[in-house]
C-alpha cells in the first residue's frame, strides 16, 4: 500500500491532522470572562424591577461556583458597574446602562488583555501568514463583540431565542 488517500499521502502529518477537530471555528473566552458576561446579562434581564439578584440565584441558575462569582462581581463592582446591596433580600444590581455596555467591555476589563493572537512560532513566511489570519480572526472577534451590548442581548433573549431567557 502506498499511502495516498484520494491523491494525499495519508502518512504525511497535515494540518487537519494535526489540529484538533474542537480547534477549528473555536474562540477560546476564559471562565472568568464567560461568568463575567453571564452575571452581567443576569442582572441586565433583571434590571427593570430594580430589586438585587443574589449570588444563588446566578449560581444555580447556570452552574458557576459560587466564590468565583463573588471575585468576578467585586471586580464588576470595582469598575462601577455593579452595586452590592446588603441585607436578606440583598444582592447585586446594574448600576450603568445596559447599552452602554458590550462584551468586548467586559472581556478586557476582568481578564481578556490580550489584543491579538503571538505565536512563538520561527519568522518562517508560513508562520507570518497563519500570526496575519490570527490577527485578522481576533480583529473580526472584537467587532462582533463590540456591537453586543447587553440591552441588545436581553432583547434578543426575550424577543426571539427563548433559550437564553429564563425567569
Amino acid at each position: 500500500m502506498n499511502g495516498l488517500v484520494d491523491g494525499v499521502d495519508s502518512r504525511k502529518p497535515n494540518a487537519d491532522s494535526i489540529l484538533p477537530e474542537l480547534w477549528r471555528n473555536m474562540m477560546v473566552i476564559s471562565a472568568r470572562v464567560h461568568y463575567a458576561c453571564v452575571a452581567m446579562l443576569e442582572l441586565a434581564i433583571q434590571n427593570d424591577e430594580g430589586s438585587p439578584v443574589a449570588i444563588r440565584e446566578i449560581t444555580d441558575r447556570h452552574g458557576v461556583p459560587g466564590p468565583f462569582l463573588v471575585q468576578i462581581l467585586r471586580s464588576l463592582r470595582a469598575l462601577g458597574w455593579v452595586q452590592s446591596i446588603r441585607g436578606s433580600q440583598g444582592g447585586y444590581r446594574l448600576s450603568v446602562d445596559p447599552g452602554t455596555i458590550t462584551l468586548l467591555d467586559i472581556a478586557e476589563a476582568i481578564g481578556s488583555q490580550e489584543t491579538g493572537c503571538r505565536t512563538e512560532a520561527k519568522g518562517t513566511p508560513i508562520a507570518a501568514m497563519l500570526q496575519e489570519q490570527w490577527d485578522d480572526a481576533a480583529d473580526a472577534s472584537r467587532r462582533v463583540l463590540g456591537q453586543a451590548t447587553l440591552s441588545g442581548l436581553v432583547e434578543r433573549a426575550q424577543h426571539g431565542d427563548a433559550s437564553m431567557f429564563y425567569i
